[in-house]
């Protein structure tokens, strides 16, 4: 008997990050889904410096066919420093894991550039800045651009960020707010601050007492060479979000160097020399927002929501990537497996939210708890010095290990999980 092939699948993706380009990949290898990745951005380019790569990013962009496109630098040792001190408080060891799946600190640039590289051929559209959205029954979702271009979808993915418009429009009462963390980025040549002792020896955390310095390499040295090798510095500077007046920006924002070096003038020596080294105009500045656990990341039974658009806590776990991607895998894996159910779309998403509306929600508690922790400790003593406050935040993450759920998960394993529970429950 010949196998049927499903009706037409019209995928509207909002977004072209990672979570928008994995979504595109994974929905556009399925029969009879035309996808398109709607970006407001001239060009699809990454704003930032260095992004995190662990086993849970590799064993994603295995899936997606553009592991091989990701390089960058190995991350042996993770030093936590007394960031007034330049003192050793912490040292972790990489996890042990085969070498393809080793941590690693690249590129922004490298990671994008893989997954375009995936992405079928005219499938993206920049300069598409979405403006409304309307749920129009049978028809799907009707999408308004500033353009004036009018489209329909039947399923429409919001990928687009901690500020997503397609959050803001099936979800109005969901609000976020700015957490009072201003964080600048940077990567520079290493040879600029190779001789400051230490700098570039092993990826740091410079804990402040409000906020932190951090620095790594983003380069392979088997395939860069020492002079062409770059340096990455985030600097992090929290306040209470009432006591800030500046302006608080939202993404890449351009910053003076009198602005970063003002907000970490009690840092060690070398990190106040590493910052000044910082050419001119190459400063990007982040404020960071976040906000309420989404009960259910889906709406209208044709709306579904990836990334952070699903779970606003920007930079919470350093892992925001895979977790986009995962999401995008998920979906298509969900669609693909109620193609032939009587409502097909339906199905698919009710999917999809059992298992990635847990996850997200697990993330949220295990934040609450931590800073409960935190609370507690500082309740118990007022007088709380600098220096046990900061053994607390540093215990606070626990390490990779700690949090395998996050860090050590495979996303195909988990997918797997859910067919044999589903089996199971008959």
């Amino acid at each position: 008997m010949p196998k049927v092939t499903p009706p037409l699948l019209r995928v509207a993706i909002i977004g072209g990050g990672p979570g928008g380009l994995a979504a595109a990949i994974s929905l556009s290898a399925l029969p009879n889904v035309r996808v398109s990745v709607y970006e407001q951005a001239r060009e699809l380019r990454e704003i930032g410096a260095g992004i995190q790569i662990g086993f849970n990013c590799w064993k994603i962009l295995e899936l997606l066919g553009a592991a091989d496109g990701v390089k960058g630098h190995v991350q042996s040792t993770t030093l936590q420093r007394n960031g007034k001190t330049g003192e050793v408080i912490g040292e972790r060891l990489a996890s042990v894991v085969a070498p393809q799946y080793r941590g690693q600190r690249v590129r922004r640039t490298r990671l994008q550039a893989a997954l375009i590289a995936k992405v079928p051929k005219g499938v993206i559209r920049l300069r598409k800045r979405l403006v409304s959205l309307d749920d129009v029954g049978e028809g799907g979702v009707r999408l308004l651009f500033e353009d004036g271009e009018e489209t329909l979808a039947d399923l429409l993915v919001g990928g687009d960020g901690i500020r997503s418009v397609v959050r803001q429009h099936v979800f109005p009462d969901h609000a976020i707010k700015f957490t009072g963390r201003s964080i600048w980025r940077v990567i520079i040549p290493k040879s600029l601050v190779a001789d400051i002792p230490e700098m570039t020896s092993a990826t740091s955390w410079w804990h402040g007492p409000n906020g932190h310095f951090y620095n790594c390499l983003v380069d392979d040295p088997s395939e860069i060479s020492e002079e062409q090798q770059m340096f990455e510095i985030a600097a992090h500077s929290v306040a209470p979000p009432e006591s800030v007046k500046e302006k608080t920006f939202s993404w890449g924002i351009p910053a003076t160097n009198e602005r970063v070096e003002s907000h970490f003038k009690e840092y060690d020596p070398r990190v106040r020399d590493a910052l000044s080294r910082v050419p001119s105009g190459l400063w990007k500045e982040f404020s960071s927002f976040s906000g309420p656990r989404l009960e259910k990341i889906t709406a209208w039974d044709k709306v579904v929501l990836i990334g952070d658009a699903s779970h606003p806590l920007t930079g919470a776990f350093g892992s925001g990537a895979a977790f986009a991607m995962q999401d995008g895998y998920i979906l298509a894996r969900a669609i693909e497996h109620t193609r032939s159910s009587p409502d097909p779309l339906v199905g698919a998403l009710e999917i999809f939210d059992s298992i990635r509306s847990p996850y997200y929600h697990r993330m949220y508690k295990f934040l609450d708890q931590q800073q409960k922790n935190i609370r507690d400790a500082k309740a118990q003593n007022p007088e709380q010095t600098f220096e046990e406050s900061l053994q607390l935040r540093v215990a606070a993450f626990g390490g990779e290990d700690a949090m395998a759920w996050i860090y050590k998960a495979d996303i195909q394993e988990i997918w797997k999980d859910f067919l044999t529970q589903e089996k199971h429950d008959g």
